[in-house]
């Protein structure tokens, strides 16, 4: 029997397997019509002669339907294999799922893929042996983005969702895919696939991933005129030149393999104050809350919730004296705890919830789609609270509890803020036509929690970078992680007078927003800014 398998998948992996393959299902057609045939002819029993005991006529008609449901089948498998060469579908599915040597679309040398400004982040070039390899110069730092092609292990990331293009499946006029269709087929003639141009910025990417140094996390900066994602960084990474089994085995395939910019679900921490205090401006809030010093909860049996002030002061042996009463503006720039849990739980859940909706926290935002093969994010997860489960409502409505989101959509939300309301798309492809998300917030709303976000940056959690010559606003974000360290996150926009770039920034286990993430953001604003982005035009 070993023998006979390894006959088989020798026979399975020759450049003659097409033909035999072609032969036995023919032979498999015969053997089934003179089965009919001899079915139809033959008596149920007694003499041939007698017509009247022949097979029963609904066991017949099975018979009949099952003869034409082979040859409907095989009559489709044919029109799809013989006249595929003029189909982008059938060239991108030969080329993804069919990786047996012989396949002629594996001839087809894969067009490169660019950032913005044409810089190469894949491209295929000739090795030693006279093939083809795929390589990526910008290794780790673009790896969740660009992703691989490999003959083993199947494609990933932009490799995936960009296969029919970069194989020259979007070709525009018939005569171009006749062309590539008769290239395919003459082993004489060089077939080269179409380029792919990215909204990345290398230079950008290359920067978030270092500034990372190596900590789990995620940046992502997108421009607001078009929804152009010109940062998408993901770390721990992998380097797509250097792909094998090892990468996809234990606990290592599965942390470096996830992009945490997309699909990286963490608690939002105070970056989700911005949403709460949405939720409250639509339902007309204005006034103020106070807030003692001892904090506050839903009832007795729960823990209190206090402000980050009580324990800065409780470690130096301290009492505080509490903020008093404050309005929304000044409890945000502060990140008062107190206040928004009280914000939360008098705007109630189904506020809360809709804001979310609102602001596309729950859907999975698609970042490239061709022929079927799309790149998509994780959706946030807002939990399914109880009417009666105030205290659960209060930890949401300070980015804790059961609570999750992504960078990407926080990212998102901030820039429907900076936006008036309405954030664009997000794509990665400059050949995808830019368009916008459904409208967030009013425009009036929007205005106002901008201004907040920028006082939260001249006077509150994120003056470190009031000297700054960018007019950045934004919220910085504490998120309490029950494996370890707190995570540390930042979302923004700017410039502040007119918002050209959001970006949001999570370090896993990085402490205080403030002292880990917000450094990372201003750091790349900068860099955005000496290279054009924050400018009228766009580079």
């Amino acid at each position: 029997m070993a023998r006979l398998a390894e006959l088989l998948n020798t026979l399975y992996g020759s450049e003659h397997w097409p033909v035999l393959a072609g032969i036995l299902r023919l032979l498999l057609f015969v053997v089934l019509l003179v089965g009919c045939w001899i079915l139809w002819r033959t008596p149920a029993g007694g003499s041939p002669r007698k017509r009247e005991t022949r097979l029963p006529w609904n066991f017949r008609i099975f018979l009949i339907a099952m003869l034409v449901a082979f040859l409907l089948v095989l009559g489709h498998q044919s029109v799809w294999q013989l006249a595929g060469q003029h189909k982008p579908e059938f060239v991108a599915f030969m080329q993804l799922h069919d990786r047996r040597a012989f396949n002629p679309a594996h001839r087809i040398q894969r067009g490169r893929m660019l950032d913005r400004k044409g810089m190469i982040l894949a491209e295929s070039v000739p090795d030693r042996q006279g093939g083809v390899r795929r390589i990526y110069p910008f290794g780790q730092a673009a790896a969740h983005v660009v992703g691989y092609t490999h003959p083993l292990f199947g494609s990933f990331g932009m490799e995936r969702a960009g296969n029919a293009t970069l194989l020259g499946a979007t070709l525009t006029s018939l005569e171009e895919w006749k062309q590539l269709g008769r290239g395919v087929f003459d082993a004489e003639r060089e077939i080269i696939g179409q380029d792919l141009t990215l909204t990345l910025d290398a230079r950008m990417q290359h920067l978030a991933f270092r500034l990372l140094k190596g900590r789990a996390g995620a940046v992502v900066v997108m421009d607001l005129d078009d929804g152009d994602l010109l940062t998408l960084t993901s770390c721990p990474s992998f380097d797509p030149n250097l792909i094998d089994s090892a990468l996809f085995s234990g606990a290592r395939g599965s942390s470096v393999l996830l992009n945490r910019a997309t699909q990286g679900l963490y608690p939002p921490g105070s970056t989700f104050k911005i949403v709460t205090a949405a939720a409250a401006l639509k339902q007309g809030f204005s006034g103020t809350i106070d807030c003692p010093a001892d904090g506050w909860t839903t009832s007795p049996s729960n823990p209190k919730i206090r402000d980050h002030e009580y324990y800065s002061a409780r470690s130096r042996g301290k009492a505080w004296r509490g903020h008093g009463a404050l309005d929304l503006s000044t409890a945000l720039s502060k990140s008062s705890n107190i206040f928004f849990a009280r914000l939360g739980v008098d705007s109630g859940r189904d506020a809360l919830q809709a804001m979310t909706h609102a602001l596309h926290m729950n859907d999975r935002l698609v970042l490239h789609q061709k022929f079927g093969m799309a790149l998509k994010g994780s959706a946030g997860r807002f939990p399914d609270l109880s009417p009666r489960d105030l205290y659960g409502l209060a930890q949401v409505s300070i980015g804790q509890g059961r609570m999750l989101t992504t960078p990407l959509l926080m990212t998102v939300a901030t820039a429907a803020i900076a936006n008036g309301g309405q954030a664009p798309k997000p794509r990665l492809a400059l050949s995808t036509t830019p368009g916008m998300l459904a409208r967030s917030l009013s425009a009036k709303s929007a205005g106002r929690l901008a201004a907040m976000m920028r006082r939260v940056v001249t006077e509150g959690t994120g003056r470190s970078i009031a000297a700054s010559s960018i007019t950045v606003a934004g919220k910085t974000g504490t998120a309490e992680n029950p494996h370890g360290a707190s995570h540390a996150w930042f979302v923004g926009f700017a410039p502040y007078e007119a918002p050209r770039l959001a970006v949001g920034v999570l370090v896993e286990k990085g402490g205080y927003g403030s002292a880990a993430a917000l450094p990372i953001a201003h750091e790349l604003l900068a860099a955005a800014q000496a290279a054009g982005y924050l400018e009228g035009s766009r580079p």
